[in-house]
């Protein structure tokens, strides 16, 4: 089984990382930022269209996510060296990933290959497949 899509746009650079911490009742709770709410939502509107029928369960896949970002002053195709991080970027992918029902539980992601270039065509690549 092999699923192959690119989304389209200018790649968030907020990561679920920056979640922040409040207090409530004298104790602490996380919670999401707006700008990592907007990034969410914006990825999984996006991620929607391309969940598969039924989610993906009991077999062992693997993720490829080329994160292309717009290039500005770069040369199309120069891996990108700057923050953010690639796992900090995966961690709010996979997690809307999981939320639109690619699979129940990102365990099943056993490889991964994760790349972010600058590129004129902004966007990010996915190809899941089993192993």
């Amino acid at each position: 089984m092999v699923i192959e899509f690119f989304l389209p746009m200018i790649p968030p650079t907020v990561t679920g990382q920056m979640r922040a911490v409040g207090i409530r009742n004298g104790k602490p709770y996380f919670y999401d930022p707006p700008k990592v709410k907007d990034a969410r939502m914006k990825l999984m509107a996006m991620l929607n269209r391309h969940a598969p029928n039924e989610p993906i369960t009991g077999q062992a896949v693997r993720l490829t996510v080329k994160w292309l970002f717009p290039k500005g002053k770069h040369k199309d195709g120069e891996y990108r060296i700057t923050p953010p991080d690639t796992d900090n970027l995966q961690k709010l992918f996979k997690d809307s990933m999981t939320a639109v029902g690619f699979w129940k539980d990102d365990s099943i992601v056993a490889s991964e290959v994760i790349e972010k270039f600058w590129a004129a065509r902004s966007g990010i690549y996915v190809r899941i497949e089993t192993l």
